[in-house]
């Protein structure tokens, strides 16, 4: 059985389009690429509602996933950057433990 995944780029575009006119030239970048990763999802959503405070951001923490594809990428940002798990962790707003975890699970 396939999961089925939301169409973001869709979803986006619409609350764009019927909330957030004014700020559709500064998502345009992120709109136009064939698919979003996590990583541009956050980043589209930061950019339509600002930052959120943090009991939002604590609450919409806890229903963050990850696709396998977007973990590889954040993962090569370490490499690329040479960060350690704590300050990869804080730029991507995860916990320590979680990308521990990534690294014991899928590099080998």
């Amino acid at each position: 059985m396939k999961k089925s995944i939301p169409d973001y780029k869709r979803i986006y575009n619409d609350i764009i389009i019927k909330e957030f006119p004014d700020k559709r030239n500064c998502c345009l970048r992120l709109l136009q690429k064939e698919s979003l990763s996590v990583v541009d999802i956050i980043e589209l959503n930061e950019k339509i509602f600002g930052i959120p405070d943090k009991e939002i951001f604590i609450a919409n923490q806890k229903h963050r996933s990850y696709r396998e594809t977007d973990i590889l990428k954040i993962l090569d940002y370490q490499k690329k950057n040479k960060l350690n798990n704590t300050q990869l962790a804080i730029h991507f707003k995860l916990s320590r433990n979680t990308v521990a975890k990534w690294k014991k699970d899928l590099v080998v």
